[in-house]
């Protein structure tokens, strides 16, 4: 679980709910039809700008977020140094009898073992971190516009309590009571936006961009393989990936520590992307 998603939403609503318990009654907050009007409105023009099936992808992945680890760049670079330690051992065949949970390291293995040709490796590993950049961009889009409703219905509600406080004049004892509520409504909209959508888009890209670099990192990993590149250079190349505070020291020889432990059946455990 990613606890600094999970943290940062609860303490940002916290901060809020504390914030409107010490300064007061707390039911002055509580707008049943202002609430209808910014999410109802919000989730209405979501549909009508991007398909259904959009929206339920965008929520899945919100889910995702809170309840996911970050793939870590340093754990994929460890396993395509494993690979080529394996096929510098045994030769690239054995690269397709590995076992992963990443779908494209397994894509790329199998094309290893068939001993294609670096233009297709490259070509193929391309083509799924633009596939994946286009997906997730389609995800985050979706949370952006709720973004952008929100405030906007939040607005739209104001207007309308402000028409209905404008209508009863006569009776200057309800202007303050409704004020407040015709307020309420632009505050929902900005909570939602700010505390809610915002955030949960910024970090689906944050996600995007580590995933995008573990792809990279099982490509150029590849091509160092298919071209029989020194286990020494494989790993110069790949911890370029990683911020110099955050490699790990190369260890050569009998104390190299592997993932697999039994090179016969390799078992590296890359990362979902």
């Amino acid at each position: 679980m990613d606890f600094a998603s999970l943290l940062g939403i609860i303490s940002g609503i916290a901060l809020i709910v504390v914030a409107i318990f010490l300064g007061g009654n707390p039911d002055v907050f509580i707008n049943v039809p202002g609430l209808m009007i910014v999410a109802g409105g919000t989730i209405a023009a979501t549909l009508l700008t991007v398909q259904f099936r959009d929206v339920l992808n965008a929520f899945r992945a919100a889910w995702i977020v809170f309840t996911r680890d970050k793939t870590n760049a340093q754990e994929m670079i460890d396993t395509m140094l494993e690979l080529s330690r394996i096929s510098h051992r045994h030769g690239l065949l054995m690269l397709g009898d590995i076992e992963t949970d990443s779908r494209v390291l397994q894509r790329a293995a199998n094309l290893l073992a068939e001993a294609a040709s670096e233009q297709v490796i490259r070509n193929t590993l391309q083509n799924e971190i633009d596939s994946l950049i286009a997906r997730h961009h389609t995800v985050q889009d979706v949370f952006r516009k709720m973004a952008m409703y929100a405030p906007a219905f939040g607005m739209l509600g104001t207007l309308i309590g402000l028409i209905q406080m404008l209508s009863a004049l006569q009776d200057p004892e309800t202007i303050g009571p409704a004020m407040a509520i015709a307020l309420l409504t632009t505050f929902y909209g900005s909570l939602l936006a700010t505390v809610v959508f915002l955030p949960i888009a910024g970090k689906l890209r944050a996600r995007t961009l580590s995933e995008v670099t573990n792809l990279e990192i099982i490509r150029e990993g590849c091509i160092s393989i298919l071209t029989n590149d020194h286990y020494a250079h494989v790993y110069e190349q790949l911890s370029s990936y990683l911020p110099e505070a955050n490699r790990k020291p190369l260890r050569m020889g009998s104390k190299q520590k592997t993932e697999t432990g039994d090179s016969s059946k390799p078992k590296p455990q890359g990362n979902k992307a």
